[in-house]
């Protein structure tokens, strides 16, 4: 394909197409982008060079250094195939043995035949003249019969001597053309042979002599039967290397297109930048579905022979159009990178948080505000991990409140105790009905109440911008299943309505729900519910069937079955971002167990600097120190010193004296008198009366009035 520089007819379009292909690249591409890397920021097709719709990032050093190394493996595997294909007919070897006695057969030609047809005649003719010489011979033959013998005698001879001199005819005809035929033959083995070695010497004999034998190769390259080797027919598992002339036998032997149809290649089969997978787009033959090459997924891996978690096929723009991806080695089974998390010290939950990288190694982002969420796959798959991308995001934003509840009472949300508003990680039903009423009486209708406040039906970020009052929510339930086992039916009954009203009302007032389950059914989540998740991630499962139950119905016959996910695939999921969204393998990031720590960490500072933190989840004393306040710091003082003066039962002194607070607050770098304290900590005229202490009386401070002084002074405390 090529472009003209000068268009045939006037094109409005034309001076603004060369100039941008003459000018530095934009910050959006004119056309269609192939491949982008860090080093070529965009990467526009060559439409009027030698490398029509070739990326530009092929002729960057990092693109020369990946297709080496593809080119490297390719060699490997072309070597060894040439060493395998030896042993067989159509090794080099056999196709010179049968050059060589092709040629032999051709200098022989067809002139022996003739040869033998004149031998054969002069044999007749001779037997012909034997017999009627016979005849001739005997004596008792009347006269005139006698010459009549005598004439077919004499006319057998003549017929003898003429096919004798055919005979050497042909004799002397098929010496000569073999003679031309065999110069011919071996002028053209040594007189190259000679040149070569009167010219170069030694090397130009060699190289004369493999012209020949290549000479010899080609004229025996095909079989006895006719067949030829053809390369290009091999897999592409045998060679790294997606071809055009592969593409076509694909999807001929998968029984997606007829014998006699092609597909239309739309890209070039193009390496990606991290060299990781072949890519095209193609078009179907017309009026084959789309849904036929996405269900024939196992036979097109096995054309291709390559493992079919190597095989990504998806939807291009229109129906019949195909984005083809084959993964040089199996995808998401290496380490999996660094968690983004880790890197940020806050986060707007408002906003797309990362969730973890598709096939091609872009980042998937996704906005949970209004939306829901559904994670289901077998015990080990990474539903925890998976999870935990939204859980650790949204304790970075210290707006947002968490309500956790874990059904198979086990260590995966015990990290986020501290900085939870409520929690249940012991599987117990009236916990999470407790966490489900609080929700749908409390947090709904003061949501509901703030958005009527701001005359809008839900809660935005814009609201957020403005009134702090305005946050997010998110509620986690993991393994309903777990509790509707352990629950009466009652109990059972009212959760789920409890639940499904929450997700039906909460999305638009602030409210994230999420479900992660081992087995999404009607019993792990009623049906109802399942029904309006929004966005799901079907982690690896055990039948098309449990796929289907997460994705939604016809899925998996669709091409994204949850059940090809390998168990080495940990994290790795079809994610399906939000209604209508197209899904796509995508692997979660992951953190450790110091990861999430460090990050559920960083959250609390947050939470305690913000004062979003639930009551009893940081000591009062540490969140007046988190305040840049002296009258604060002095009150802190005040309760770490009844903390450290025990009485009978263990519990802090419920009084202490005043000369033992100045002292304390003396002790820890803080002068202040006992009027000052007076003024500060102000008490009633009972609470000024003395008291026993240490066998006198003394004047003392209550813990309660402490308390109190936080309270209003500081909006701490109960």
């Amino acid at each position: 394909m090529s472009i003209e520089r000068t268009p045939a007819t006037p094109d409005p379009n034309w001076d603004r197409l060369v100039a941008d292909l003459t000018a530095a690249p934009a910050e959006k591409p004119v056309g269609p982008v192939l491949q982008k890397t860090a080093d070529v920021p965009v990467n526009r097709p060559d439409l009027l060079g030698d490398m029509p719709l070739t990326p530009e990032w092929v002729r960057t050093p990092a693109g020369w250094r990946t297709r080496a190394e593809v080119g490297k493996v390719n060699s490997v595997r072309a070597f060894r195939r040439w060493v395998r294909r030896q042993s067989t007919e159509h090794g080099h070897g056999a196709q010179v043995f049968r050059g060589m006695h092709r040629t032999f057969l051709w200098i022989q030609g067809t002139e022996g035949v003739q040869v033998a047809t004149a031998r054969r005649e002069v044999q007749q003719a001779q037997g012909d003249y034997k017999t009627a010489k016979g005849h001739h011979g005997r004596r008792l033959i009347p006269g005139k019969e006698k010459y009549k013998r005598r004439a077919e005698m004499d006319k057998a001879f003549a017929g003898s001597v003429t096919a004798m001199s055919r005979y050497k005819a042909a004799q002397r005809d098929a010496r000569t053309r073999r003679a031309a035929r065999g110069a011919l033959a071996a002028a053209a083995v040594a007189v190259p042979e000679g040149a070569g070695i009167y010219l170069i010497g030694g090397t130009g004999g060699v190289i004369a002599t493999g012209s020949a034998l290549l000479a010899f190769a080609l004229i025996g390259r095909r079989t006895a039967g006719g067949e030829l080797y053809h390369d290009h027919d091999v897999k592409f598992g045998d060679t790294l290397k997606l071809t055009d002339s592969m593409l076509n036998k694909i999807y001929r032997d998968a029984k997606v297109i007829g014998a006699d149809e092609v597909v239309e290649l739309l890209t070039p089969c193009t390496l990606t930048a991290d060299g990781k997978a072949w890519e095209v787009t193609l078009d179907l033959p017309s009026g084959t579905p789309l849904k036929k090459a996405l269900t024939a997924k196992t036979g097109v891996a096995s054309a291709l022979g390559v493992k079919v978690q190597q095989l990504h096929q998806a939807p291009g723009d229109r129906e019949g159009r195909l984005q083809l991806r084959v993964s040089l080695h199996l995808p998401f089974t290496g380490k999996p990178d660094p968690g983004p998390l880790l890197d940020l010290n806050c986060i707007n939950l408002w906003r797309a948080i990362p969730m973890g990288v598709n096939l091609r190694g872009q980042e998937v982002s996704t906005s949970w505000v209004e939306r829901s969420g559904l994670f289901g796959g077998e015990p080990g798959a990474g539903k925890s991990a998976a999870a935990n991308d939204l859980l650790l995001a949204a304790a970075l934003d210290p707006t947002v409140a968490l309500y956790l509840c874990d059904g198979k009472a086990g260590a995966d949300l015990t990290p986020f105790e501290p900085i939870a508003a409520m929690h249940d990680t012991d599987g117990e039903p009236e916990r999470l009905l407790e966490i489900l009423e609080h929700i749908w009486t409390v947090e709904i209708p003061r949501r509901r109440a703030l958005a009527k406040e701001h005359g809008s039906r839900k809660l935005t970020a814009a609201m957020a911008a403005k009134d702090p009052r305005v946050n997010l929510a998110v509620l986690l339930v993991d393994e309903w299943s777990s509790y509707g086992a352990a629950a009466d039916r009652r109990v059972r009954e009212e959760m789920e309505r409890l639940l499904r009203l929450i997700v039906q009302q909460g999305r638009a007032l602030g409210i994230i729900t999420l479900c992660a389950t081992q087995k999404p059914d009607a019993d792990s989540v009623p049906s109802g519910i399942r029904d309006i998740l929004s966005i799901r991630w079907a982690m690896r499962c055990l039948t098309p069937q449990a796929s289907d139950t997460i994705l939604g119905q016809g899925y998996a016959a669709a091409g994204h079955n949850a059940q090809d996910i390998l168990k080495s695939q940990r994290g790795v999921g079809i994610y399906m971002d939000g209604e209508g969204a197209e899904p796509e393998l995508t692997r979660g990031y992951y953190y450790d167990d110091d990861e999430v720590d460090l990050i559920l960490g960083r959250a609390f500072e947050l939470r305690a600097k913000a004062g979003t933190l639930p009551a009893g989840s940081v000591p009062l004393a540490d969140q007046l120190r988190a305040v840049d306040d002296d009258d604060a710091r002095v009150l802190a003082v005040l309760l770490d010193t009844f903390d450290a003066h025990l009485d009978g039962e263990g519990e802090p002194a419920e009084w202490l004296p005043g000369s033992v607070l100045v002292d304390a607050l003396a002790d820890a770098g803080t002068a202040l008198s006992a009027d000052s304290l007076g003024r500060l900590v102000v008490r009633t005229d009972d609470e000024k009366a003395k008291r026993p202490w240490l066998g006198s009386r003394v004047v003392g401070y209550p813990r309660s009035r402490v308390l109190i002084t936080v309270r209003d002074r500081f909006g701490m405390g109960e």
